[in-house]
C-alpha cells in the first residue's frame, strides 16, 4: 500500500491541503526580501571626497556648493566628478578653464566622503564607507547571507529528517526573525557581517522544510499546483518588497519592516501539521495517524476515519528499517541516488547563479532601480502561471531544459546589444529574468519528486546547498566587468546552457507517485 492510496481516501487537496499552503505563503513572505536585500541596503549613492579639509580661507568659502567641487574634485572621462580622488588643494583656475586640469596633483579621499542622501536616507555604504578601495566589503555582504543561506540548507534539511519537519520550521522562523532585528542595530561591519550569516543561516530552514511539507501532504494531481503556488510566494515577496524599499529608505528600519511578516508565521505556526509521511517512514504510526484524522475530518472525509488504523498505516513502508537513520552520506551509497544528486546539484547551482546573477544586476541598466526591481518581480506572475500549465503539458524534464535555455538565449542576446541601448537590454533582462524565474519554480517542484521520502529532506537541503552555492557566488561574477565589461553576461549564459544540458538527463515524473524508499529509486526509475 501507498501513501497516495490513503490520500485518495481522505482528499489529498481539501481544506487542510489549503490550510498548509496558506500557512507556508506567510511565512516564505519574509525570504525573497532578504534575499534580495542588498539591492537596497547596499546600495550605492553618488559621492565623492569630502572636502572641508581644502578650506583654505575666505576665498573658498565664499564659492558656491558646485563651484567648491570644481576646484576640489577631478573629472572623469565621462564628465561626472571622481569618487575616489580629490586634488591636493584648491585648483581655482578650473573656475575660468575647466578642461585644463593636465598634471594637477590628486590623492585618494583623505577625511571621507560626502554623499546623496536624495534615494536613500543611509545605506550600508554610507554608513561604513564602502566605496572605492572598500568596494569588495559592500558586494561582501550578499556573499557572506548567501554562505550562511548555503551551509543553514544542509543543516536544516538533515535536521528536519531526523526531527521532523514541524519543529525545525518554527526554529527556523524564530532563530531567523531574532538574527535579523539583531543585524539591523549592529554597531560595526564585522558585527553585521556576522549576524548577517547566521540571519542566512537560520532563515533558509522557512523555504526547504515548507516546500517538502507541502509537498507530501498533497496527491499526485495538485502536487504542481503546490509547487506554483509556493512559488509564487516569491513573486508576491518581491513585488512587496519593491514598495516597502521605496518607502523605507533607512537600512535598519528596512530589515525590521520585511522581517517583521515572521511574527504572524510564528503565531499561525500552531496550526502546521507534521508530514504523516515522515512519521510514518520514521515508525511514529500513532501520531500519523492523528494527524491524518484531523485531515479527515477537515476534508469532511470523516466515513473513511475507520481505514486509518496503525495496522494498515505500518504496511506503507516495509522495505526499510523504520528505526534507521538517514544521513546525506545515503546521498553517494548507491548508484542512481548518487547520479540524481549528481545532476540535481549541477542543476541547481546554475539555477540560482542565473535567477540570482539578473536579479542582483538592477542597477546596471540605468534605469530606476525601485521600477528595475518592481518589473523583475512582476514579470515571475506570468512565467510562473505558464510553468503550471507546461508542468503536465510537455512534462517537468521539458520544461526544466527549455526555460533554462531560454533564459541563456535572452543573457547572449545582452551580450551583443550595445550599452546605450539602456531600455532594450532592460526588456531584454526582463525576459531573461521571467525564463530563469520559471526554471527556478520547475526545479523546486521536480528535485521534491524525484527524492525519495526517507532522504528527501536530505536531498533538498543539499540542493539547496549547492543553490546557494550558486547565489554567493553572483555578486562576485557580476564584479569580473572590471576585466570585460561582457565577462559577467558570458558567465551567466554559460551557466544556463550547462544547466539546461545536465537537465536533459533526469527522469520525468509527471503523473508518478512519489517514491517512498531508496529501493524504489534503484529498482524502479531509470
Amino acid at each position: 500500500m501507498r501513501f497516495e492510496n490513503i490520500l485518495e481516501d481522505i482528499n489529498g487537496f481539501g481544506r487542510f491541503q489549503i490550510m498548509i499552503i496558506v500557512i507556508s505563503f506567510i511565512g516564505r513572505f519574509t525570504l525573497p526580501c532578504h534575499f534580495m536585500l542588498n539591492n537596497f541596503i547596499a546600495a550605492v549613492p553618488p559621492h565623492h571626497c569630502d572636502i572641508s579639509s581644502l578650506d583654505d580661507g575666505d576665498l573658498f568659502r565664499n564659492l558656491s556648493q558646485a563651484e567648491r567641487l570644481v576646484v576640489s574634485i577631478p573629472v572623469q572621462e565621462d564628465g561626472t566628478p571622481s569618487s575616489c580622488q580629490m586634488f591636493t588643494e584648491p585648483q581655482y583656475h578650473l573656475l575660468h578653464n575647466p578642461s585644463n586640469i593636465t598634471d594637477l596633483p590628486t590623492v585618494l579621499c583623505q577625511n571621507g566622503w560626502v554623499y546623496d542622501n536624495t534615494t536613500f536616507k543611509s545605506t550600508l555604504t554610507s554608513q561604513w564607507d564602502l566605496v572605492c578601495d572598500r568596494r569588495g566589503k559592500n558586494k561582501a555582504t550578499a556573499t557572506i547571507f548567501f554562505i550562511g543561506v548555503m551551509f543553514g540548507a544542509m543543516t536544516f534539511g538533515s535536521l528536519s529528517d531526523r526531527f521532523g519537519r514541524r519543529i525545525m520550521l518554527l526554529v527556523s522562523y524564530v532563530s531567523g526573525m531574532l538574527f535579523a532585528v539583531a543585524s539591523a542595530f549592529s554597531s560595526s561591519y564585522v558585527m553585521f557581517a556576522v549576524l548577517r550569516f547566521f540571519t542566512g543561516f537560520c532563515i533558509t530552514g522557512i523555504v526547504i522544510v515548507s516546500a517538502v511539507l507541502s509537498v507530501e501532504w498533497v496527491d499526485v494531481q495538485h502536487r504542481k499546483l503546490v509547487g506554483v503556488v509556493d512559488s509564487l510566494s516569491w513573486t508576491f515577496g518581491n513585488t512587496g518588497f519593491a514598495a516597502i524599499a521605496y518607502f523605507v529608505t533607512d537600512w535598519r528600519w528596512l530589515i525590521v519592516s520585511v522581517t517583521s511578516p515572521l511574527i504572524l508565521a510564528i503565531i499561525t505556526w500552531r496550526w502546521m501539521p507534521e508530514s504523516a509521511r515522515w512519521l510514518i517512514a520514521n515508525g511514529k504510526l500513532e501520531q500519523a495517524q492523528m494527524y491524518l484524522k484531523k485531515c479527515a475530518m477537515m476534508n469532511q472525509t470523516e466515513e473513511s476515519i475507520h481505514t486509518l488504523k496503525t495496522e494498515t498505516l505500518s504496511t506503507i513502508i516495509v522495505t526499510e528499517k523504520r528505526d534507521q537513520t538517514y544521513s546525506y552520506l545515503d546521498l553517494i551509497r548507491t548508484p542512481k541516488i548518487r547520479k540524481l544528486a549528481l545532476r540535481t546539484g549541477i542543476i541547481w547551482f546554475c539555477v540560482a547563479t542565473t535567477f540570482y546573477g539578473i536579479s542582483f544586476n538592477i542597477t546596471g541598466f540605468g534605469l530606476n532601480i525601485y521600477l528595475t526591481q518592481f518589473t523583475y518581480a512582476l514579470i515571475e506572475l506570468p512565467a510562473k502561471i505558464s510553468v503550471y500549465y507546461f508542468l503536465d503539458k510537455i512534462g517537468r524534464r521539458s520544461t526544466q531544459v527549455g526555460s533554462l535555455l531560454l533564459a541563456a538565449i535572452c543573457l547572449g542576446i545582452n551580450i551583443v546589444v550595445p550599452k546605450d541601448m539602456s531600455v532594450a537590454r532592460t526588456v531584454v533582462a526582463v525576459i531573461g529574468k521571467g525564463f530563469s524565474s520559471a526554471s527556478f519554480a520547475t526545479v523546486v517542484l521536480y528535485s521534491s519528486e524525484l527524492y525519495p521520502t526517507v532522504v528527501r529532506q536530505n536531498g533538498m537541503g543539499y540542493n539547496s546547498f549547492m543553490a546557494r552555492l550558486g547565489v554567493a557566488v553572483a555578486p562576485l561574477i557580476l564584479l569580473l566587468d572590471d576585466t570585460w565589461r561582457e565577462l559577467p553576461q558570458v558567465v551567466l549564459c554559460s551557466a544556463a546552457v550547462l544547466g539546461g544540458i545536465v537537465a536533459r538527463m533526469l527522469s520525468e515524473t509527471r503523473n508518478r507517485c512519489l517514491p517512498e524508499t531508496i529501493e524504489d529509486i534503484e529498482q524502479h526509475w531509470k
